[in-house]
């Protein structure tokens, strides 16, 4: 055989070998792919044989199941309560991907997950399809239902907002809120041409009920960064709520012309305690305290401690399947690399670049009331198969963080009960209960309204209970007392339906 025979040869040996290895690629490493692929339209029709299992709340009650039908997919999904719990539980429609919850638990939901292969096997015997795994939630009914009816008949007339509720001992989800929603139920129809017209009306929706404004989308802050400076203030200084501070009317950076003032109507003396700062949210004292003795390093330091530049990671969501958004604290240096003051006085009050999600706030005042440790936030409780059995057991708690220790945290927990018992938050005061919160107002642009921001958490004999964050969008004028309001009356549903002494 001659060369270039030989080469002819060689070069179809080596295609061969080629398409032999990606056939072999194909069938025994992407097969479940292409097989649970949501395009895969003999997939949805085999999924549609079987009843996706449900998802429930911490009541017990189905927010989304599946009914029998008469066409040819044999089963619809519907979501009884439809708008309050959207933006959480998601949906799963006939032609896209599913959302959320819908589609983090998707394969357990439509029973193919790996631990429901007995059931599977059983179906071949006995010809029966079993029906899907049902998805236990953390979320509580009174609150959840709490939180949508107040943000929407808010006082402020305010037509976005959010609101998030944790349990600071464990990192559940007790609530999660977006203003305003959506009907899931015209997203799942089997009528696909309606429920494309549906989706492509919602997204042209200037007001974006797609958007989950609790955990993906963030926000100026405002005041209730003064968390992070209190924090800071102590760990790095060594200060304590009882540290006096320089406050005053105005405040003129050091070797510039710039000049800060208070909001108006707030008074804050020359000289006051770091608690009653916090108490009246003076502007001046924070901007001093952190410009002249924290420093742009420090302060970015503890933000990240408490989870500012990470996003935040629901457990066993390590793809983000939730689309949580990581909160942040900006540039806050000039063109030459170096320190910007004004920038950082700006950043201080959670102005400038800041921006936090409603989930983030959540999870500052939950590590405040835990002693300084931050839990990973979770959102199912449990997996039940189909015959009832549970599946890998409840979900543990997990620390995720220790941003302070118990006795900063402990210090700060009585700065914020301050807050909410002679401050800006008395909104948020509940009967029976120790309160503590920091209330935000940020501003947005020159021409439209400020934010209403309250962060804020709930304790009995030490123990806490609940921590909420509500976000009013150009609430205006007082949108930070309505969030507080807001915010005490989520919490005080969540501790009635759970009958805490």
């Amino acid at each position: 055989m001659n060369a270039p025979l030989r080469r002819v040869g060689v070069v179809i040996l080596v295609l061969f070998a080629l398409l032999f290895a990606n056939l072999n690629y194909r069938q025994a490493y992407k097969a479940d792919d292409y097989r649970n692929n949501e395009h895969n339209g003999r997939l949805q029709v085999t999924e549609y044989q079987r009843s996706r299992g449900k998802i429930i709340n911490a009541q017990g009650e189905a927010i989304a199941q599946s009914v029998a039908t008469n066409d040819s997919l044999k089963y619809l999904r519907v979501y009884p309560f439809k708008e309050p719990y959207a933006q959480i539980v998601g949906y799963k429609p006939v032609n896209l991907a599913a959302t959320d919850i819908e589609r983090l638990q998707n394969l357990f939901l439509a029973g193919e997950d790996e631990s429901q292969i007995g059931d599977r096997i059983t179906a071949m015997f006995t010809g029966k399809q079993p029906a899907g795994g049902n998805v236990q939630l953390t979320l509580s009914k009174a609150a959840q239902e709490t939180a949508w009816k107040e943000l929407n008949r808010n006082r402020k007339g305010s037509d976005q907002g959010a609101a998030v509720l944790l349990d600071p001992s464990t990192g559940a989800l007790l609530a999660s809120v977006s203003m305003p929603s959506y009907d899931p139920n015209l997203l799942s129809t089997h009528d696909t041409n309606a429920a494309t017209a549906a989706y492509a009306k919602l997204e042209k929706d200037p007001k974006k009920p797609l958007q989950n404004r609790a955990l993906g989308e963030v926000y100026p802050p405002g005041s209730t960064f003064k968390v992070i400076d209190s924090a800071a203030a102590e760990t790095y200084l060594g200060l304590t709520g009882s540290s006096v501070i320089k406050g005053g009317d105005n405040y003129k950076l050091p070797q510039s012309s710039q000049v800060f003032k208070n909001s108006t109507g707030e008074v804050c003396p020359d000289q006051i305690t770091m608690k009653e700062a916090l108490t009246i949210s003076c502007n001046t004292a924070f901007m001093q305290l952190v410009v002249e003795q924290i420093g742009l390093d420090r302060l970015q330091t503890m933000a990240k401690a408490w989870g500012f530049e990470s996003r935040p990671q629901f457990t066993d969501d390590d793809d983000n399947l939730m689309g949580c958004a990581v909160s942040t604290t900006g540039k806050i240096t000039g063109p030459d690399g170096k320190v910007d003051p004004p920038a950082l006085a700006q950043s201080a009050i959670g102005q400038r670049n800041v921006a936090m999600s409603p989930l983030q706030g959540a999870l500052m005042a939950a590590t405040v009331a835990n002693g300084g440790k931050q839990m990973q936030p979770y959102v199912i409780d449990s997996l039940t198969a189909a015959d009832l059995n549970r599946v890998g057991g409840k979900t543990q708690p997990k620390v995720a963080r220790e941003p302070i220790n118990a006795q900063v945290a402990s210090d700060m927990q009585d700065m914020m009960f301050s807050v909410v018992q002679s401050g800006t938050g008395k909104n948020a005061q509940i009967d029976g209960y120790e309160v503590g919160g920091k209330t935000g107002t940020a501003e947005n642009g020159e021409a439209a309204q400020e934010h209403g921001w309250f962060i804020g958490f709930t304790m009995k004999n030490g123990r806490p209970l609940a921590a909420v964050a509500v976000f009013l969008n150009q609430a205006g004028r007082g949108g930070s007392a309505e969030a507080a309001r807001i915010g005490g009356l989520i919490m005080k549903a969540y501790i009635d339906e759970k009958g805490s002494k």
